[in-house]
């Protein structure tokens, strides 16, 4: 079984996915990582972003055991991969490793922004996960708080509202929740009943 979980930046869908992942036994992949790390190892290298030929490089030799690294979380890495998100040539050199990670048994679980219209269009189950850009501003500033980095409301909100617009008008798989993709929004939702909700749908 394969279940795509999709949806904008702070909607909740990462720690959906891992629930979920869990619940059933089920391998998870939150595909933005894979962006981010590229974007990561783009820097390491001394290259910049938009080059083109160094980010297929190194999308091409991106080790997956390297995506717990705690650099790949947070705004600014979220932010890059979204720059990295845009060039075509590194979508796809990381399209067949997300397909190959979707086939394991007995099932798997993908969280990003393309995965039930590009990645996986077949999915078993597609999922939409989205919130206000208010809330999710909100989410991130707790969060933020929670860790003792300083960030105002104000500038997540900004930083949200321009990931939206870049992701969603990419010329190349943009952020759009497949047609037959489930909706749940989250706005008014704690984890626990968002949770609940994913399982009813699953369970049908």
């Amino acid at each position: 079984m394969i279940i795509a979980i999709d949806g904008p930046a702070a909607s909740g869908k990462g720690t959906l996915a891992k629930r979920i992942a869990a619940h059933l036994g089920f391998h998870v992949l939150d595909t933005g990582l894979l962006y981010r790390a590229v974007a990561r190892d783009i820097e390491h290298a001394h290259f910049r972003l938009d080059d083109r030929w160094a980010a297929l490089a190194a999308a091409r030799n991106l080790n997956p055991a390297t995506l717990d690294d705690p650099a790949l979380r947070g705004v600014p890495a979220g932010d890059k991969a979204s720059v990295i998100a845009k060039i075509p040539e590194v979508r796809a050199a990381l399209l067949q490793y997300q397909r190959d990670f979707a086939r394991q048994a007995p099932g798997a679980v993908l969280d990003g922004r393309d995965i039930g219209t590009v990645v996986c269009p077949n999915a078993d189950i597609k999922i939409y996960v989205t919130a206000t850009p208010q809330e999710r501003a909100r989410r991130r500033h707790l969060e933020h708080q929670a860790r003792g980095e300083p960030a105002t409301y104000e500038a997540l909100l900004a930083d949200i509202l321009s990931r939206d617009a870049r992701d969603s008008s990419r010329a190349i798989a943009p952020l759009a929740a497949a047609p037959d993709a489930i909706h749940i929004d989250t706005t008014t939702l704690d984890a626990d009943a968002v949770f609940a909700s994913a399982v009813r749908i699953i369970s049908r």
